[in-house]
């Protein structure tokens, strides 16, 4: 990690996957809908919510097949800049097939398929960054040898979205949750991570309590787990004596001394708005709360401000444009056709 001076621009690393969705919702009548999708939503979240010091790296394999598109959509959002981050491999890119059954249920079918990284490939990429955000979009962004490699050597404070290393792959691309394979190892590779209540409950395998188990994996080396819980907002796990400031977080990874109980809480959503599109909620959640913290507010607050901009997106579609819907400067894209 470098070490900025007092007033330099800060860089955040966002780690994901950049997906060609296809959207399927038979109950509105209407038919596919192909759109940007993947760590787009993050990146549009994160424009809208950090701080004006703050500049955006995306550290993300491109396939070559969609590479003019994906740099035209990057080139898009303000203070992200791609290059170095931005990798075109010679693999297929990223494509998901989305097919909504209920206002937040859905069946995904994933094809093509980058190559997760190596943590030979990035440290040096991390190397300029002050602070990580990671995605699992795919669930192979990158193996936990490396994840641990990249906790043990970078310097600043990490957060991971665990999602998709949730879900299985079957025979033809569909998507199928799983217990988190190696979930000890991995809840301790980051210092914050995040799922949803459908994850949550995976992360007990069906055998263990959820939250007992969350509450022995809270610690030095991770300190805060957040669950979202669609319409009824958010609940959190954190070690005793947490800070919301992110940049304390690296400090405590080696403290092995007890830190007192773990502490815990829950938030209510932001009022509903029209339901035209959850898809990427979770990514806008995530994105926005880290966002806040690194912004320097209080863990309530990041919290709020999260649920907001959740709300938010679910009255958008797609995540082109979706940075300036999320500042109020477009009109829900449900309302504008």
């Amino acid at each position: 990690m470098r070490t900025p001076a007092t007033g330099e621009q800060r860089v955040l690393g966002v780690i994901g996957t950049l997906v060609w969705d296809t959207i399927h919702r038979p109950a509105q009548g209407t038919g596919p809908r192909q759109e940007w999708g993947g760590i787009g939503y993050s990146l549009g979240a994160l424009v809208a919510s950090l701080g004006p010091e703050w500049e955006v790296l995306p550290i993300v394999k491109v396939g070559r097949d969609l590479a003019e598109p994906a740099m035209r959509f990057i080139r898009e959002l303000p203070r992200v800049r791609p290059e170095p981050g931005i990798v075109l491999v010679p693999e297929p890119n990223n494509r998901v097939e989305l097919l909504y059954r209920g206002p937040d249920r859905r069946t995904e079918r994933l094809s093509g398929g980058v190559p997760p990284w190596r943590w030979s490939e990035l440290a040096p990429l991390v190397s300029l960054c002050d602070a990580l955000y990671i995605n699992f979009i795919s669930g192979f962004e990158m193996e936990l040898e490396t994840a641990q490699a990249l906790h043990d050597s970078f310097k600043g404070p990490i957060y991971a979205d665990l999602h998709s290393l949730f879900l299985g792959v079957g025979r033809e691309g569909e998507r199928i949750p799983r217990p988190l394979p190696d979930r000890a190892a991995w809840l301790a590779a980051f210092d914050a991570v995040q799922m949803n209540e459908d994850e949550f409950e995976l992360l007990g395998g069906g055998v263990e309590d959820p939250w007992a188990l969350a509450s022995r994996a809270i610690g030095p080396r991770l300190k805060l787990m957040t669950v979202t819980l669609a319409e009824r907002g958010a609940a959190w796990l954190a070690a005793g004596g947490f800070e919301p400031n992110p940049f304390g977080w690296p400090a405590l990874r080696r403290n092995m001394g007890a830190s007192g109980p773990v502490r815990s809480g829950k938030v209510s959503a932001a009022p509903g708005v029209e339901l035209a599109d959850p898809t990427g909620c979770g990514d806008v959640w995530g994105s926005t709360f880290f966002a806040r913290l690194l912004a320097g507010d209080t863990l309530e607050e990041a919290l709020d401000r999260a649920n907001d901009l959740s709300a938010r997106n679910a009255g958008y579609r797609g995540a082109r444009g979706l940075h300036l819907h999320l500042q109020g400067r477009l009109p829900r894209r449900s309302e504008a056709g």
